[in-house]
């Protein structure tokens, strides 16, 4: 336990630490039966807000429940590690929140709705923003970002800090996903010796674990969807410019988005609500304009799929047979609920993407974490040059598993107008939009595709970095394209998640066919903290 977990544990009051009853099961693969205050464990924004206004409940209970979960399941017991610190001012705004709502009023759905925030987003006050690294832990951010500050003027209450893949996951082809220097490894729920795939794994885990309400992750590509669907949630991955970007740590302005990670697909509408729109700290949000939804809540439609075509991509390499079988049924539960679904939908240009896409990351990681760290008051690092120098001479903390080869390919690239950049990057939305998505939807006359998320959460391997097993999110990503992960099902006791994904600003359209296919499905399974699979291939036989 850190320190400045400990100093805001103490300044949250009084807790009920009664930890994991006794197991399940004895031996290896021991479960934990419950955990303190399991009455809140699937509570939606909806449910809390509704015990609030009635005042069966306040945001002080709220608060002290969920720290009471943190210090039992992420402290203690399985020892998730997904939360690197509690904000020791969370209690006292929450009773602020609470007086507010006795004289005035509530302000909105989230007024009093505990949240955690990822460590790459600036949070100003006693929290830090180091993305993991030790690099920026002496230097706290000295404001919000504007995502956190959209959901304190909504009323909501930043809980803490997620723990994340260092860096968002950029430093390294050879990392291992769900570590930071600073948070140390994030472990899977459903099998704690598997991996919670990343960037924004401490927000997953903690969001399958019931650690808060809502959380807040990034993607450059995958990092919200793939840790979502490998730990059994919903995430929104936004068209890039619906959200803000000011006060998040950079990866590349093309592709960078913050989005919902929630239990539900109403409650990420709810989130989604709040954190879109313009901001002019951030250009890219002027895009939106005359394009965005005014309301998400009004796609929450059960019937939301109805009429609806519905094109199935198939062309991913290293999808276990079990995974295509939980979405061959989830198409046809589509079906069911009266979409016609277009099996296959090929997409050749998926497979010739990564190489100029990892251009592409790199040219702009070079220079947009420069303009990120010159924007940060008292910053000890002010380029990835300097970046580079401290992890070398911290390399026992900072490279002890993996050392930083695309940092150091990163340093060596020129500025954003070398030609070899701006062909990569019309290469790039040439094969993600024009001849991908685009094309794709304009050809079979689809509406939505849809695609497994991913593969099924492997083995955490310190040794030799990620097993990684597929992922669909990447056109969607290098398009700057909406997607949406949900819960699809179980492989042997891993989640597996079905992604949705569009066109630019067609959130409404495709929280409406997720909302009605989760609503009709409800695939959601609560973690159980087994030590280990058994040993058991999840993508054996039955």
């Amino acid at each position: 336990m850190t320190a400045a977990t400990t100093g805001a544990t103490g300044a949250l009051g009084a807790l009920d630490l009664a930890g994991c009853r006794p197991p399940t099961t004895t031996g290896p693969n021991a479960a934990c039966a419950s955990f303190p205050h399991g009455e809140i464990e699937e509570a939606t924004v909806a449910d809390l807000s509704a015990r609030m206004q009635r005042g069966e409940l306040t945001a002080v209970d709220l608060v002290d429940r969920y720290v009471a979960r943190i210090e039992a399941v992420d402290r203690r017991g399985p020892h998730l590690r997904s939360v690197l610190e509690l904000d020791p001012d969370a209690r006292a705004i929450a009773a602020q929140l609470d007086a507010e709502r006795r004289t005035r009023g509530a302000r909105g759905p989230l007024h009093g709705i505990p949240v955690l925030v990822k460590d790459n987003i600036d949070t100003a006050g006693n929290t830090k923003t180091t993305a993991g690294s030790l690099a920026l832990a002496a230097a706290p951010s000295t404001a919000d970002a504007e995502v956190v500050a959209r959901l304190r003027r909504a009323g909501a209450i930043i809980l803490g800090k997620t723990n994340l893949s260092e860096w968002a996951n950029i430093r390294s082809s050879h990392s291992t996903s769900g570590w930071s220097a600073r948070g140390g490894l994030t472990k899977n729920p459903y099998a704690l010796d598997r991996n919670t795939s990343g960037s924004s794994s401490g927000s997953a885990a903690a969001m399958a674990a019931n650690l808060a309400t809502l959380a807040l992750g990034t993607e450059t590509d995958g990092s919200i969807v793939s840790p979502a669907s490998i730990c059994g949630i919903v995430g929104i991955k936004p068209t890039v410019g619906l959200v803000s970007r000011r006060g998040i740590i950079p990866i590349a302005h093309s592709q960078d988005t913050a989005g919902p990670m929630t239990r539900t697909v109403a409650d990420a509408a709810i989130l989604l609500g709040v954190l879109a729109g313009p901001d002019p700290g951030d250009p890219a949000t002027d895009g939106q304009r005359g394009r965005a939804a005014a309301d998400y809540l009004a796609a929450l439609r059960p019937d939301g799929a109805r009429g609806k075509r519905i094109g199935l991509v198939r062309s991913y390499a290293n999808i276990a047979r079990p995974v295509m079988d939980v979405i061959d049924r989830a198409a046809n539960d589509l079906r069911k609920l009266g979409a016609m679904v277009i099996d296959p939908v090929d997409i050749p240009t998926a497979t010739k993407i990564d190489d100029p896409e990892l251009e592409v990351l790199l040219y702009e990681l070079k220079a947009d974490i420069a303009a990120y760290l010159r924007a940060r008051p008292g910053s000890p690092v002010k380029t990835l040059e300097d970046i580079v120098r401290f992890n070398r001479e911290h390399g026992a903390d900072e490279m002890r598993y993996f050392g930083q080869e695309l940092f150091e390919k990163a340093v060596d690239k020129g500025p954003l107008t070398t030609a070899a950049y701006v062909e990569a990057l019309a290469t790039c939305r040439k094969l993600a939009r024009d001849e991908g998505i685009d094309l794709a939807l304009r050809k079979h006359g689809v509406d939505v595709l849809i695609a497994p998320t991913g593969g099924l959460a492997w083995l955490t391997d310190l040794v030799n970095g990620d097993a990684f097993t597929g992922s669909s999110s990447t056109l969607a990503a290098v398009a700057g394209y909406p997607s949406i992960t949900v819960p699809a099902g179980m492989v042997r006791g891993l989640p597996v998640g079905i992604s949705f994904f569009g066109p630019a600003f067609s959130e409404p359209l495709l929280i409406s066919t997720a909302y009605a296919y989760e609503q009709a499905t409800r695939h959601r399974e609560k973690p159980r903290y087994l030590s280990t699979l058994g040993g058991l291939a999840p993508d054996g036989p039955a």
